[in-house]
């Protein structure tokens, strides 16, 4: 029974979160990423909790949306005004050292009237609760334990380690946003192309169509007149009437014709 009881409190021990004098401590904060849909002539604003005496980074890009800009303001818990940007495509900003507070984000797209923006952004905290946590436990160690090992080499390479891991997810998530606005930019362009190249074949395809009514109206004009053919002893005088397309041939031209047929031909010879 002792033994059940041992292990159960082992297991409670190791389950539950540790309680100081003044009861549960706050939970850590965590680092966060967001993206959300900006309507236009809208403005949305989001509310972060931060720690006393910690570092608050945050970064923001227009990855959607006509001209890839937006408005953005940062306030304290205070109510102070950090930072104020109009009409950007991205930013970063870090306030070193925080105050004990809720900070507001805020996105404005007031300026669009039309076109709604996708918008991403991140949030990194760098709180020194961490390295109390540590400090603690160092403390805890026996010295005699800590002969053969050198802690502070491993913390330092701990912390090294850990600052380099969440830089690098940092840079992805970074760099994600970029393909994201990127390939929304392409898709966009694309869209526009076959739009106006579906629109050229459609106006090239009416002007055909409406070019064989006018051919075959033009070509319903009359032209009478005669044409002097030479036969295999005989002139043949033809006459075209091109309203039923017929041919009228006349074997034996008139005295009249004939003589100005020759006289056509002593013209043309002097020339």
């Amino acid at each position: 029974m002792m033994a059940a009881g041992a292990a159960l409190a082992l297991a409670l021990w190791l389950l539950l979160p540790p309680v100081g004098v003044g009861g549960a401590g706050p939970p850590p904060i965590q680092d966060g990423e967001f993206t959300f849909l900006l309507p236009a002539g809208r403005k949305q604003c989001f509310y972060q909790s931060a720690p006393a005496n910690a570092s608050f980074e945050t970064e923001y890009q227009v990855i959607g949306g006509a001209g890839l800009d937006v408005d953005f303001t940062l306030e304290s818990p205070q109510g102070v005004l950090l930072v104020s940007e109009s009409r950007k495509a991205d930013g970063m900003h870090t306030v070193e050292p925080t105050e004990a507070g809720d900070y507001k984000l805020c996105f404005d797209n007031s300026f669009s009237t039309i076109s709604e923006k996708l918008v991403f952004f991140e949030l990194i905290f760098d709180s020194l609760q961490d390295d109390e946590e540590v400090e603690g436990w160092a403390e805890a160690v026996e010295p005699e334990e800590m002969l053969d090992v050198k802690m502070e080499d491993i913390k330092e390479s701990i912390e090294t380690m850990k600052t380099r891991l969440e830089r690098s997810i940092q840079m992805l998530t970074l760099l994600r946003a970029f393909e994201a606005r990127d390939r929304n930019l392409q898709e966009g362009n694309l869209e526009r192309v076959n739009f106006w190249s579906a629109v050229n074949v459609a106006v090239l395809l009416l002007v055909a169509v409406l070019q064989r009514p006018v051919a075959a109206a033009g070509g319903g004009s009359q032209a009478g007149g005669g044409l002097l053919m030479p036969g295999t002893g005989k002139e043949t005088w033809l006459q075209c009437s091109c309203e039923d397309s017929h041919f009228i041939e006349r074997k034996e031209p008139s005295p009249s014709a004939q003589r100005g047929v020759g006289s056509v031909r002593g013209l043309v010879t002097e020339l």
